[in-house]
């Protein structure tokens, strides 16, 4: 699976690739959108509001998968240096940071009508925030260090620290007595919500999957390049 990510496999794919995967995106978003906003029913308790969750919860799933990512390539990185690893993270942290913002927003959207109030410094908002400066912390990191080897090395500092944040967004709900209700969707039992509300779910998701995907590979083709344009100039 990792071959398939290695630079030479990356650098030669060419637009149609690119250019299929993206028609496929908006047809499954479109699918999507439609049974989010008109096949699924409204929830018995939150009504209508219950559709900012098409959004909200695939976004705070990406984000999370994104930086768990970055955590996992910054010790591989750190323990065997395996160069493109890095190029890999730096790509897709822009990706995890968009859809952090996408879930803090929707979850302030979906607060209000549900809580009553824009914000509040609850466990797993307050978590989610802690993520986004994360990301913020790694991409400036890339973007202001120009040494490449002191940034990769700070880089994967970051993703290490970062990811240990990740189980207190995971089981926030469980560990404190916050607003946020508890999670309808994990790994180790069946989904508590009902297959009219999942449905639509599962198609966003992977909706926005192919989308993060997409702009992952352009943003590592992009990074790879400019990688062997500094090291051919390095050698001049």
């Amino acid at each position: 699976m990792l071959k398939n990510f290695f630079p030479n496999k990356i650098l030669s794919l060419n637009n149609n690739f690119v250019k299929n995967l993206s028609i496929g995106m908006i047809l499954i978003v479109l699918v999507g959108l439609i049974f989010a906003l008109f096949i699924s029913p409204p929830d018995y308790i939150q009504g209508e509001s219950v559709r900012i969750m098409y959004v909200h919860v695939p976004s705070s799933f990406i984000a999370l998968g994104c930086f768990a990512f970055i955590g996992i390539s910054s010790i591989l990185n750190l323990t065997f240096k395996i160069k493109f690893l890095p190029l890999m993270a730096k790509s897709l942290a822009p990706v995890g940071c968009i859809f952090s913002v996408i879930s803090i927003v929707t979850g302030s959207l979906w607060g209000k009508p549900t809580w009553g109030t824009w914000w509040v410094w609850d466990a797993r908002l307050t978590s989610m925030t802690v993520l986004f400066l994360f990301y913020i912390a790694y991409i400036f990191t890339w973007k202001f260090i120009n040494n490449f080897e002191r940034a990769n090395n700070i880089s994967s500092v970051i993703g290490i620290i970062g990811s240990f944040n990740l189980p207190i967004i995971r089981y926030s709900v469980d560990w404190w007595n916050t607003l946020h209700q508890p999670s309808s969707i994990t790994l180790t039992s069946a989904p508590s919500i009902h297959h009219t509300m999942l449905i639509p779910l599962l198609i966003m998701f992977f909706g926005m999957l192919a989308y993060s995907i997409i702009i992952f590979l352009i943003k590592y083709k992009t990074e790879l390049m400019k990688f062997k344009l500094s090291k051919i100039k390095d050698k001049k």
